[in-house]
């Protein structure tokens, strides 16, 4: 069974938090969404979601895919956090696939993993990724076993490059044209 973990902090962005949730589980990956604390989590526009287990204790190894959700908030305490920041450096040590969307690409500079990728993000935090090469376009960029996309509006796309890495572009372009997505989203 593929696996992902979607760490999740106070103010994440629902739109990608959610997209990203559903469509890795559309794809038959098995998603476990880690509260940063114990509970209820609400969202930057005050929608709640009630993660699957805390991240205290878990352990990144039985994972194929770390995604973490943006939303200031939410980012800043992600890469804020010793936890996460242990987790995406073991992960990636490990050579599995980590992914970052909106202002969570700020993530990965504060684990010091950014150093000769290529990323892209929100434009208002790309002044905030280290030393990473970053670009404002394409809108999903995959540079190595890091993926990242810019915001809100990219969800979809970023969600099923996700599900065309897990599960191949078989499953990616099946499951777009399942939820109706343009057959040129997926990697544009």
């Amino acid at each position: 069974m593929t696996r992902a973990l979607v760490p999740l902090a106070t103010g994440f962005e629902e739109i990608e938090a959610v997209t990203i949730i559903d469509v890795l589980r559309r794809a038959e990956v098995e998603v476990t969404v880690a509260g940063l604390t114990p509970g209820v989590l609400v969202g930057s526009r005050g929608i709640k979601i009630e993660p699957d287990v805390s991240l205290e204790g878990l352990a990144a190894d039985g994972f194929d895919l770390i995604v973490l959700p943006g939303g200031l908030a939410a980012a800043e305490a992600l890469m804020a956090d010793e936890r996460v920041l242990d987790l995406v450096r073991a992960h990636l040590a490990a050579g599995r696939t980590t992914a970052a969307i909106c202002a969570a690409p700020m993530v990965l500079a504060a684990a010091g993993v950014e150093e000769g990728l290529e990323v892209t993000s929100h434009p208002s935090v790309r002044d905030r990724l280290g030393r990473a090469t970053v670009k404002g376009a394409p809108r999903v960029i995959r540079s190595g076993n890091v993926i990242t996309s810019q915001g809100p509006g990219t969800a979809m796309e970023f969600a099923l490059e996700l599900v065309g890495v897990l599960k191949g572009a078989e499953v990616q372009i099946a499951l777009a044209s399942a939820m109706v997505v343009s057959a040129t989203a997926p990697g544009a």
